[in-house]
């Protein structure tokens, strides 16, 4: 949604939002009224919704049926079932080429993209090293098995990574000084998945070593999950919900209440202040 906030002069792969006019963002709704024969009433549809408390939808089009065979809670849809999931699955198995034996660094590792990039190195038989802004974050990191966890803004990142690297996958959610650490740490032939660059969302964070990508033949993926999910989103509801039911897959989230909330959530979100995945409960589902 950071992407978002930005003036509509700005072109990118997403549309900007509109001065006055309510967010949109990826939820879940119930249907209470339905002309189509595809979708009745009480289905619970996933996709890009607004929010306000009734939205009217001409057609299906970016929308999702969900069954919840898993009978998982309703707002696990919205992170690790949902957007936040398919991006780890997708780009992990798109890009990560990992082998049993090799070294991940996943950064903001207590999030819940990050957290479900942990695990899915560790079903990989990786070695997992994972940082995070608070030590809760850390405990969790290590909770769901991160083999090295740490707290960047009280170790440094660099003396990290010397110490247990090589880094042969890095999962990069922040670009900036941790990305340049992340360069000098790889080895030959390492890929590095390029998630976001929270650090440079609100200034440049020019990166100083980027000849290494050549000196040590890095491959450096950057992508959008959509373009990936006409490849890998059968794969991901076969796979992702039924394991989170088992307790094989750990997530947390941080339920809000009420769209009054929707504000304060966000700034918390881009200040780094949320403990888990956030969540704004509209309605019960």
């Amino acid at each position: 949604m950071r992407g978002r906030m930005r003036s509509a002069d700005i072109k990118s792969y997403a549309e900007a939002f509109t001065l006055g006019e309510p967010l949109t963002g990826y939820g879940i709704g119930v249907v209470v009224r339905s002309d189509n024969t595809k979708v009745k009433n009480g289905d619970h549809i996933y996709g890009m919704l607004t929010h306000e408390e009734y939205s009217v939808c001409k057609d299906l089009e970016g929308l999702t049926i969900i069954k919840n065979e898993h009978s998982l809670p309703w707002s696990a849809y919205v992170g690790v079932a949902g957007m936040p999931g398919k991006t780890a699955f997708m780009a992990w198995k798109e890009y990560s080429r990992a082998k049993k034996g090799e070294t991940a660094f996943v950064t903001a590792g207590g999030g819940p993209v990050g957290s479900l990039v942990i695990q899915l190195a560790k079903l990989d038989g990786l070695k997992v090293i994972a940082s995070a802004g608070s030590d809760e974050k850390v405990k969790f990191m290590e909770a769901i098995g991160a083999d090295v966890a740490f707290n960047y803004k009280k170790t440094k990142t660099s003396d990290v990574l010397s110490k247990e690297g090589p880094v042969d996958v890095y999962w990069d959610n922040v670009g900036g000084e941790t990305l340049e650490a992340a360069l000098d740490a790889a080895s030959v032939g390492a890929r590095f998945i390029e998630c976001g660059m929270i650090s440079g969302y609100n200034a440049d964070m020019p990166i100083h070593n980027l000849l290494n990508v050549v000196a040590k033949s890095i491959s450096m993926n950057g992508f959008i999950v959509f373009r990936l999910e006409h490849k890998y989103e059968e794969e991901f509801y076969a796979t992702i919900p039924q394991k989170v039911a088992s307790g094989k897959l750990k997530y947390t989230e941080e339920v809000t209440e009420g769209l009054d909330k929707v504000g304060d959530v966000i700034l918390a979100v881009q200040k780094g202040q949320n403990k888990a995945k956030a969540v704004i409960r509209v309605a019960d589902a």
